[in-house]
């Protein structure tokens, strides 16, 4: 994506490990990039047919000491302009082979979701980097990812917003991030050719070059930096700079720019009201909790209660707490295992009705956690064990039994009150075997 006679920009970046033949004929452009991402059909195949070859030609990029925004290792600044995004949930912007997302995490202890459309390129970023902690690879468009994603707190992209229209990326950006959230994303400005960005939000043809192969065409949008600065305006976004990034060696007259935005909600706005219907305090009448699955090799994870019976991980949502929260929350509190609200998956809402009490009770599974599960100080559940499900205890717990039966149709049957259960629509995740 490095202009007219752009290259795959990645594959020299380590050119002493590869053979001649298969390095990027760069046309004055240093390399050390690559990603891909739109939601245009055609862009997806060419992305897809690059991240093949890169496959086929078994090139990884290294994960890199700094962010490089621009094309020359060392020019411009590196992920300082992200602020602190220690602990922060981070989005990645066509993450391409995922080197760049290992580093945020690595280096600056972020929470990154590398999000792809190209399943080539999201196939290098698994095999390489599928196991790294506190990273996540998700093979989609990424507006429609972000359509039902929790907020982030941050996102990014590293040349990668020539390759999408931003009429498609920006309106899913202001409502997938949250207030305040920093938005950095480098864009070519001027190719190798010399010719400049454009006035108009309009894409161009380019190419994808490897030596020796046919080049690959593809769409970008080079657009002037006012041109951006006018449609991250539109779109809620406050511009705090925007820099061009230029070759270090004379005769290149590539250019990148660096475009440093902010989420940004107007205050200005008419405030709508709310009241109670009287100044009545509410009668106490209903109840929601979670009920958390972990399933896995060894089997369920159950726990008794003191009172004797087996139960999920789980419990009663605290005030301003999302259910994301709570089941994270509750099973570290019970069990002392450690999951993040992105490894949870809300399966939907199962209601009945106790002693005057319309009790509400949310199922989740949980994808991933860390430790082993042991009594808890202060707990009224403990004695944690793994059970086959062809062989789960007497005595489940009613809101745990209706939850299992739920998730799972094919469980032995289980006696248990009944309940009205709703899924959340695609949230359902296929049971496992």
């Amino acid at each position: 994506m490095n202009g007219r006679n752009s290259t795959a920009d990645d594959l020299a970046a380590d050119e002493t490990s590869m053979p001649r033949r298969i390095i990027g004929q760069l046309h004055g452009i240093p390399v050390g990039r690559d990603s891909s991402v739109t939601a245009h059909p055609a862009h997806e195949q060419s992305w897809t047919i690059y991240g093949q070859r890169q496959l086929d030609h078994g090139y990884s990029p290294p994960v890199p000491d700094r962010i490089d925004w621009g094309f020359w290792p060392g020019v411009g600044p590196g992920a300082e302009v992200l602020g602190d995004i220690r602990g922060k949930r981070v989005l990645d912007i066509g993450s391409g082979p995922g080197h760049h997302a290992v580093h945020l995490a690595r280096e600056h202890g972020a929470r990154v979701d590398g999000v792809d459309l190209s399943p080539t390129q999201h196939q290098r970023a698994v095999n390489d980097h599928g196991t790294e902690p506190g990273v996540r690879f998700l093979c989609e468009d990424v507006a429609e990812h972000l359509r039902h994603a929790r907020p982030y707190e941050a996102a990014y992209g590293i040349r990668t917003f020539g390759c999408i229209d931003p009429h498609h990326l920006l309106p899913a950006l202001r409502d997938g991030l949250t207030d305040g959230a920093p938005l950095v994303f480098s864009a070519l400005h001027t190719d190798a050719d010399g010719q400049g960005p454009s006035g108009e939000v309009t894409p161009r043809q380019e190419f994808i070059r490897l030596r020796d192969e046919e080049p690959i065409p593809t769409q970008m949008w080079v657009l002037d930096p006012q041109v951006w600065a006018d449609l991250l305006t539109g779109h809620g976004f406050k511009v705090e700079a925007i820099e061009l990034l230029t070759a270090p060696s004379d005769g290149n007259p590539v250019i990148v720019q660096l475009v440093r935005a902010r989420r940004h909600r107007p205050t200005d706005l008419s405030l709508l009201t709310s009241r109670p219907r009287s100044r009545r305090p509410p009668a106490p009448h209903a109840a929601i909790g979670v009920g958390a699955i972990l399933f896995g090799e060894h089997g369920l994870l159950l726990g008794r209660h003191r009172h004797g019976t087996w139960e999920l991980p789980g419990g009663t949502v605290e005030p301003g707490e999302s259910l994301h929260d709570t089941v994270v929350r509750e099973l570290a509190e019970e069990t002392g295992l450690v999951a993040r609200p992105e490894d949870v998956t809300l399966l939907g809402t199962l209601v009945d009705h106790v002693d005057d009490v319309v009790r509400v009770t949310v199922g989740a599974v949980v994808s991933a956690w860390q430790g082993e599960p042991c009594d808890q100080p202060d707990e009224s559940v403990g004695d944690w064990r793994w059970w086959r499900l062809d062989a789960l205890p007497q005595g489940l717990f009613v809101c745990s039994a209706q939850i299992l039966t739920a998730w799972r149709s094919d469980l032995p049957p289980i006696d248990h009150a009944p309940a009205h259960f709703t899924p959340y629509a695609g949230r359902t995740p296929p049971p496992t075997s």
